[in-house]
């Protein structure tokens, strides 16, 4: 692997060249058929393939993420992307046929998934591979050309995914630009057809904001506080094991993991020894011995999570499990905080790093209305053997999705829409759901046999006064 230790800057003449490119190529990459587009697909496959161990490398260099959780998380949620959309591009791109209304009889109509052009992928640094080409793949199979801007904050991974790409695709086609956010706002600067940005609801806004300007679409992939709800009836044990393999994976650092837990005031002991026996399990008595334990990215994110623990625990806040760190590393413990005070940054602010607070609740309904209290959040995760109260959370709530009895694994389901809702995104992705946001639905009606509409042209009169008549009772 290749040495990377600071991003290669683009001026804004070499980003205008690629993207002016793009756009005169575009009309030919909407041209290719299924079967080209699959081609396409399998050589990217292979190159990720052929890449597993530079990702692996790369991504230990940036935050020492552990080589397995960097295939499970990184690469087969990429290599899975992939396959699905071979397997289903067929039928997503042949036109689908509407039924006609009667007042419509003797036109055919159906709608003809188009691409819609050249499209920007802002991809974060927590999985850079996974949600860089992960959307990649459903713009490939909508016909796009596309620009990917990675994050600067991994630069290892991002001169990898410069290369990977360079190898498959021809420039005027996908194109890396490697860069700063002087880099990302200059791009934001571009007429692009279609912006897919993942990232933290406070840069969504400007992402949002610079499209308006050229009406492009957007696809937001935000975050925000994904809660935990765990009742009275629950199986605490597998509930803790669960939670804290999500919370922990990435050190943390993952936009669907849980944020904080609502536990039932009679079951909060067992589950925090519970959790506690897992933490130990996971990455042993001392997790800054763990090879399995990721670091935080860089060291502001480290001070602002180090920042989160210091103010609640002056405020009264109490660290059951962790509250180790070291900053020379960028270490923090797996860290659980209970009796966090209203108002502390770390119930106001999305965590994304290793701490859990843990709440209590009495009722139902206490948990549910402090949920809704708060933005609607990108998942929400239920653990209870009683269909009612999930029932009743489902129906009461409002997120991107809900998990029962789990938490993130929703994300592996290709058939299933990922995405948030108001403040954590706009959009939705993977699968059809991915190929429909990089696709213009284009509505066709054909007219086959001669038109009653013609019936009722100018000059109008009694006669047709009344078929109208008919037509509003009726039709």
């Amino acid at each position: 692997m290749q040495s990377a230790t600071m991003e290669p800057q683009v001026s804004l003449s070499e980003l205008r060249r690629i993207f002016d490119t793009q756009q005169a190529n575009q009309w030919r990459v909407a041209r290719t058929n299924a079967r080209e587009r699959i081609a396409t697909l399998r050589r990217l496959e292979q190159a990720v393939l052929r890449y597993r161990e530079d990702i692996r490398a790369a991504l230990y260099a940036d935050f020492r993420k552990p080589p397995l959780e960097v295939d499970m998380v990184e690469i087969y949620v990429v290599l899975s992307e992939i396959r699905h959309s071979i397997k289903n591009l067929r039928r997503w791109m042949a036109p689908q046929s509407v039924p006609t209304t009667l007042a419509l009889l003797g036109t055919r109509s159906f709608i003809q998934y188009e691409p819609k052009g050249v499209a920007l992928i802002m991809s974060p640094w927590n999985y850079p591979i996974n949600l860089t080409l992960g959307p990649l793949v459903s713009a490939i199979a909508a016909g796009n050309c596309a620009i990917l801007k990675p994050s600067e904050l991994t630069p290892h991974i991002s001169a990898v995914l410069a290369r990977l790409i360079g190898e498959v695709f021809p420039e005027d086609e996908v194109a890396v630009v490697q860069g700063d956010a002087n880099a990302a706002q200059a791009l934001l600067n571009l007429p692009f057809n279609h912006i897919f940005y993942t990232g933290s609801p406070a840069i969504g806004k400007l992402v949002m904001a610079a499209a308006a300007k050229h009406l492009a679409s957007v696809t937001l992939e935000l975050g925000g506080k994904s809660p935990v709800i765990i009742d009275e009836t629950a199986d605490i044990d597998m509930a803790a094991r669960r939670v804290a393999w999500v919370k922990y994976t990435n050190n943390g650092q993952t936009c669907i993991a849980p944020d904080y837990v609502l536990v039932h005031e009679s079951r909060k002991a067992d589950f925090i020894a519970a959790a506690k026996k897992y933490i130990q399990q996971f990455f042993s008595e001392d997790a800054s011995q763990s090879v399995d334990y990721a670091r935080i990215v860089n060291s502001r994110h480290f001070e602002r999570l180090h920042a989160y623990v210091e103010e609640a625990v002056d405020s009264g806040a109490q660290v059951p499990i962790g509250g180790q760190s070291d900053a020379t590393t960028r270490y923090i413990a797996p860290t659980i905080l209970t009796d966090v005070p209203k108002g502390a940054k770390v119930m106001e602010e999305e965590i994304f790093g290793p701490l859990l607070p843990v709440l209590t609740f009495r009722a139902l309904p206490e948990a549910i209305a402090h949920v809704n209290a708060n933005e609607r959040p990108l998942a929400l995760y239920i653990f209870s053997r009683r269909r009612r109260y999930i029932r009743q959370i489902v129906q009461e709530t409002r997120s991107g999705a809900v998990v029962i009895n789990h938490t993130g694994i929703h994300f592996f389901n290709n058939n299933l829409p990922f995405g948030g809702v108001n403040n954590s995104g706009i959009g939705k992705a993977h699968g059809w759901f991915g190929f429909e946001a990089f696709s213009n639905a284009k509505g066709v009606l054909r007219q086959v046999l001669p038109s009653a509409l013609e019936l009722l042209l100018p000059p109008y009169n009694a006669f047709k006064q009344r078929m109208i008549d008919l037509v509003l009772k009726w039709l």
